[in-house]
């Protein structure tokens, strides 16, 4: 009976943890008073053009860090329901927990922010080289994480990791759910994906902590022919990936579905082209165009995954936890989280071609902003993706268990044959 089952206690924090987020409450006030102060420094006219240049550098990580806190929720989650989310990735036994990855998420959002609060403090007070080096520091030791061959941070998560984006670029291969997962997170990340090419050419060019970048044909600059192509580029992959799906399941789904990631190139490189031809060309003509294509995909996207990434009949039955809790009293068989899910889905689909759109990038601040809620869109339909692909995977299976085993008409048929035989038997002893 609904609502019949009485929450699992929760326990009080224990004092170590509760340390920890006073400290950690510390720590962000004093990066916000240094930030603040460093910035309010200098002078009004470099203000917002080097808040827009820090923010660059240090936005993509901190969007990186709050993805990485979601899925340690989704994986949370998964491990109190009944969704085997390690069989549905293949995951070895030394996956990551959601602990682990919070763990991960934690060391990301302290190191992050604290490296671009040393930036405006330092720029702020004439350090001008120390400053620059903070974001190229922080970058490389990143890197070297992520790359290293040595058996720490987590090497076989981080072997996983890289595989499947090596198997991503390069669809040569059947294409697994894993595969196609990640590349689908990473159309969600394309924004991210730009800011970093554009960070690491501010850095190969000497171009950090500086105003260069900001003449309109600087090869790092908002009007290089390099951020659409990132942009794109994450739609392309999943585009083949359909492809290659096609070729060796000869199912026109995945057509479709690579017509819906085809129609996001028109919205990238229909936004480029206001940079590229003239002010009345574009309100006249390219404009309305860049407008029709961001209705066509963003509704396209929103048909794809009501239709075919997600089963609504099931919809909330991924917080139905093995133990009763109170998040399954809250969202289990409620309607408004059906209703919820379809709403917001639809709106952020919406919001996300904004993102797409490289000329409506200098509101850095509300591009931030569409970002992260882009991410909580895809944090949701996390949960709905992989519930829908271990149904499939236990349907499939029980499919295969029946039959295996003899129908009723089948056993029938043996036993009256056994019996027939039994009987011609006894005739000739006869």
């Amino acid at each position: 009976m609904k609502g019949a089952s009485v929450p699992a206690a929760v326990g009080m924090p224990s004092p170590l943890f509760l340390v920890a987020v006073v400290l950690f409450l510390l720590w962000g006030f004093c990066c916000c008073k240094i930030g603040w102060d460093s910035v309010m420094r200098m002078s009004a006219d470099l203000r917002d053009l080097f808040l827009y240049e820090a923010f660059l550098y240090y936005n993509p990580l901190l969007i990186v860090a709050l993805m990485i806190w979601l899925w340690g929720v989704n994986l949370w989650v998964f491990a109190q329901s009944s969704v085997n989310y390690v069989k549905v990735f293949d995951l070895a036994q030394t996956h990551l927990s959601h602990r682990e990855i919070w763990r991960s998420a934690t060391w990301l959002t302290l190191i992050v922010p604290t490296s671009m609060t040393a930036y405006l403090y330092l720029y702020s007070h004439g350090e001008v080289s120390l400053a620059a080096s903070q974001p190229v520091f922080l970058y490389a030791i990143l890197l070297i994480i992520l790359l290293s061959p040595f058996d720490m941070f987590y090497l076989s998560s981080r072997f996983y990791f890289l595989r499947t984006v090596l198997r991503i670029l390069l669809p040569l291969q059947a294409i697994t759910f894993p595969d196609f997962f990640l590349a689908d997170i990473f159309t969600s990340m394309s924004k991210v994906f730009s800011d970093l090419e554009r960070s690491v050419c501010r850095m190969v060019n000497r171009q950090v902590a500086t105003i260069a970048w900001f003449e309109a044909d600087s090869i790092c600059g908002s009007h290089s022919v390099a951020i659409p192509l990132v942009l794109v580029l994450p739609y392309l992959c999943r585009f083949f990936q359909c492809l290659r799906q096609y070729k060796d399941t000869k199912e026109k789904s995945c057509l479709l579905n690579a017509l819906k990631y085809s129609t996001a190139v028109p919205v990238i490189f229909l936004s480029a082209l206001k940079y590229h031809v003239f002010p009345e060309q574009w309100v006249s003509f390219y404009r309305p165009l860049w407008l029709i294509s961001g209705v066509i995909n963003s509704l396209y996207s929103f048909y794809w995954d009501i239709k075919r990434d997600w089963d609504l009949s099931i919809l909330t039955r991924i917080f139905m936890f093995k133990s009763p809790s109170t998040w399954t009293n809250l969202l289990y068989g409620r309607s408004w989280v059906y209703y919820w899910v379809l709403g917001s889905n639809l709106v952020l689909r919406c919001t996300w071609t904004y993102k797409l759109s490289s000329h409506l990038r200098h509101n850095y601040l509300t591009v931030f902003a569409i970002t992260a809620l882009e991410m909580l869109r895809r944090f949701q339909w996390v949960f709905f993706r992989v519930e829908n692909e271990w149904n499939k995977m236990t349907a499939k299976q029980n499919f295969e268990m029946s039959s295996d085993m003899p129908s009723e008409a089948d056993r029938l048929l043996e036993s009256s044959s056994h019996t027939s035989s039994e009987d011609e038997g006894y005739t000739i002893d006869m």
